[in-house]
């Protein structure tokens, strides 16, 4: 099979021709047809954060694809099903956040694409446990987006706590921002989305944004407490300042979603405006397989539009300085 593999840190993919993965214990074989590029491939790529992959490795965690085998005990799905490979590859299932329906949290996670390997790939083994069924109404190249964007920022509006009527700020209107202002908008909220682009920002308006602001040419603290404050602020930036501006757009009693991971992780928030503010703020790290369930069942019910353009995976190289070069409208899917 045709796979693209990270040979060492901060190294360029190679194309590799390498044997199809035989699935063990447990596992599905899984053809792929689509798998979306994440920020976090290429940090992973990079050994951007503290805690690295261990080169060789395929990265890959929006894989969709057909079941073409199943390994030794593998019974929750079959042959011929398609079948999403997430973030989250597998979890222990017996911890206290398995068992509270944060799987997410699980200390003994494995993370498709970076603890073992995902779905840049022509196939892909995967815990048959935790790929989670596709619905035929929604397509492969749809679904792989919502794998991780979708799921993604489908939990941080859930996190939130956003209630109709409110002002939901969204920092950033890229891959997770984009879906992000969408589930907003079907929480009930007010949408703001905020970005350094015109060209994002007239796509947010495309979207239903009710308000847009370039924080390219205005302070964005100031623009959107001029529009009345943000009661949730979702940060998808790569920027820690982005993090701390969107932390000063709250009203009081407003929450702060912490989800894009800056390779520079400080940020500083005021200890006096926190408290006095009643200010809260929140991390939410993907979503487990119900929220994804949810994610592709609004999709197929029309609720969500996916924006993204179609690669090859011999381009991943170029995929990735499109991304880091700001080219790119929302997200690059890879077709197999």
């Amino acid at each position: 099979m045709q796979a693209a593999v990270v040979p060492a840190l901060g190294a360029k993919l190679e194309i590799q021709q390498l044997p199809v993965p035989e699935p063990g214990p447990g596992q599905v074989l899984v053809r792929m047809e689509a798998s979306g590029l994440c920020h976090t491939d290429i940090h992973a790529a990079h050994g951007d954060w503290p805690v690295k992959p261990a080169a060789p490795f395929i990265p890959g965690h929006e894989g969709v694809g057909v079941i073409e085998a199943l390994g030794p005990g593998a019974s929750v799905h079959r042959v011929g099903q398609r079948v999403a490979i997430a973030w989250l590859g597998s979890a222990c299932g017996t911890c206290s956040y398995c068992l509270s329906g944060w799987e997410t949290l699980c200390e003994s996670q494995q993370n498709s694409g970076y603890s073992v390997n995902g779905a840049y790939a022509e196939y892909a083994v995967a815990d048959d446990r935790y790929v989670v069924t596709v619905p035929d109404a929604v397509s492969s190249f749809d679904a792989a987006p919502l794998t991780c964007a979708g799921v993604t920022t489908y939990k941080a509006v859930k996190v939130s706590n956003l209630r109709p009527g409110e002002t939901a700020v969204i920092v950033g209107i890229g891959g997770l921002g984009h879906l992000a202002m969408q589930y907003a908008k079907i929480f009930g909220g007010r949408v703001i989305a905020v970005d350094v682009e015109d060209a994002k920002l007239d796509l947010a308006r495309r979207l239903g944004a009710d308000e847009v602001v370039n924080a390219r040419t205005a302070d964005p603290v100031e623009a959107i407490r001029a529009l009345g404050g943000a009661d949730v602020a979702i940060s998808l930036a790569v920027s820690p300042r982005a993090f701390e501006q969107a932390y000063g757009s709250l009203r009081r009693g407003g929450r702060l979603v912490c989800v894009a991971l800056p390779a520079d992780d400080a940020m500083t928030v005021p200890i006096f405006d926190t408290v006095l503010g009643g200010k809260s703020i929140i991390g939410s790290i993907v979503g487990t397989r119900k929220d994804l369930q949810e994610v592709f069942d609004l999709h197929a019910a029309g609720r969500t539009e996916v924006i993204a353009q179609p690669r090859k995976l011999i381009e991943v190289n170029d995929c990735f300085e499109e991304v880091l070069a700001g080219r790119v409208p929302a997200r690059l899917v890879f077709q197999f």
